[in-house]
């Protein structure tokens, strides 16, 4: 009779899983972190030292997106080929490494143009050859990191949704994703209020060395808590049991080829599941990498508050604030779906991911409310951004479903290209839209806008229609839950 509270003990169920959920929360936080530390420094910061103009950084940010969808093409199936656990290492090394390089662009910049300090950077009178020359140099370094940045950064996403697959269910899948994609927002909400101020009393450089060194304690983190829950001393038989609970029915073979047998890279394209994941992940990402590239610049070019005043902050804060809450919500909605209406996982997130496709269309109200109170745009950003940040846990949880656990990886890897793709259009076209509209002032109009607010307008009601646009592509691609046979 004694016996019996060690054995009630010995059977409750244990949660490493939201443990290791939490080390990829941190993961996101810091990969977010590392790369608002250039769009909240360049307007105030880094443009008057270098004399950038919106058409330099747009190609940044672009070159980014771009380079970051080359590599992600590739990063998902390293991520399978590695594993998880020291493919995740790589991937935060390389990209805490690049972060902390942006720091030595300054002083390399004036060795290139041979100039003796930074004072005498500021000192050239913009619009001369001298001030063209410095731009060109300081861009061309800025883009280098950026690209190294990218490559360790390509592989946060397919790692994670990978562990992900890898310790829960698949109706926590969603839910799992939603949390640790939170992270994102997190990081945005984080970096205006520490970024700035870093920038502000140490220098801009020394924003990129701090903020860049928080990878490398989290790489301590995973090497200690991270193994696969089978062989994990963290995880007992009924928290194992919980985690295993969609084999049940399926063979002994089914489970191994779903755990060890990969998917061929070519062969991934013949699935109508990719290319729906695919579509997804296009028509949409760039919507996401706008708001978080080009917000900090919207509110000091539309309202005058840098991202260093009190104001700008504020803004900045509100924004993703809503975008967190809102988002952790967002990823709970499918399971209520499942587990209160008995739809299957897949149509639960479907029905989901449609709520949350009419949510963006409240961007074509930031422009023309911003004329009442910038606090709206704020909003109605925050909203466009939390209704993103939702939709897109789910879309990964899709890949979970259908495809093996061994393939997992190679296919975010995929989406993950195009979506950068479509980051680098909308983030390069509106560098060069923006710098367009302001030379053409009151000559350039849209919906009763001139100017640059009207490029932002324009760019606003692109993001307003993409996710029920990519929502009938994926309807249309995958009407239903079909699992991918290896």
């Amino acid at each position: 009779m004694e016996i019996t509270p060690a054995i009630a003990v010995t059977a409750k169920k244990t949660n490493w899983r939201w443990v290791i959920c939490s080390l990829l929360f941190f993961a996101t936080t810091i990969n977010y972190l590392d790369r608002q530390v250039l769009s909240l420094t360049w307007k105030d910061f880094i443009a008057p030292e270098f004399h950038w103009s919106d058409s330099d950084y747009g190609a940044i940010t672009g070159f980014f997106s771009l380079f970051y969808a080359a590599i992600s093409l590739f990063a998902g199936k390293f991520i399978d080929w590695m594993g998880s656990k020291r493919g995740y290492l790589w991937a935060i090394f390389i990209w805490s490494l690049a972060a902390c390089l942006h720091a030595i662009c300054g002083w390399a910049t004036m060795k290139f143009v041979g100039l003796p300090s930074t004072e005498a950077l500021y000192s050239i009178k913009s619009g001369t050859a001298a001030a063209l020359a410095v731009a060109s140099v300081s861009v061309w370094l800025f883009l280098g990191c950026r690209a190294l940045l990218a490559l360790g950064e390509s592989g946060n996403f397919p790692a994670a949704i990978k562990v992900t697959a890898l310790y829960f269910p698949k109706k926590d899948r969603a839910f799992a994703t939603s949390i640790f994609n939170a992270g994102a927002s997190v990081g945005a909400l984080a970096a205006p209020l520490c970024i700035p101020v870093l920038a502000k009393i140490w220098g801009w450089e020394m924003a990129f060395i701090i903020i860049g060194a928080l990878g490398f304690v989290w790489m301590g983190f995973w090497n200690v808590a991270f193994t696969a829950p089978q062989d994990s001393r963290f995880v007992n038989k009924a928290e194992l049991d919980y985690i295993r609970q969609d084999e049940e029915g399926e063979s002994a073979r089914e489970i191994r080829e779903n755990n060890t047998d990969t998917i061929s890279f070519w062969r991934c394209f013949t699935f109508r599941q990719t290319w729906a994941f695919v579509a997804g992940k296009a028509m949409t990402d760039g919507v996401w990498w706008f708001f978080l590239f080009w917000a900090p610049a919207y509110f000091s070019d539309q309202f005058g508050f840098a991202s260093y005043t009190p104001m700008g902050q504020a803004l900045i804060f509100v924004l993703y604030f809503i975008v967190t809450v809102i988002s952790i919500f967002g990823g709970y909605l499918p399971r209520l779906f499942v587990e209160k209406r008995g739809m299957n996982p897949y149509a639960g997130r479907m029905r989901a991911m449609l709520i949350f496709a009419f949510i963006p269309i409240t961007a074509l109200f930031a422009q023309p409310l911003g004329m009442v109170s910038p606090w709206w745009p704020a909003v109605i950003i925050g909203l466009a951004g939390a209704a993103h940040q939702a939709w897109s846990a789910n879309l990964y949880s899709t890949i979970g479903d259908m495809f093996p656990t061994s393939t997992v990886g190679t296919i975010v890897g995929i989406g993950t290209m195009a979506g950068g793709v479509s980051s680098y259009i909308i983030n390069q076209g509106s560098g060069i839209l923006f710098d367009y509209a302001a030379r053409m002032g009151d000559a350039f109009s849209f919906f009763s806008f001139t100017g640059k607010p009207a490029g932002y307008m324009i760019v606003f009601s692109i993001c307003a229609v993409s996710y029920l646009l990519a929502w009938c592509v994926i309807k249309l691609l995958v009407p239903r839950y079909k699992k991918i046979e290896v």
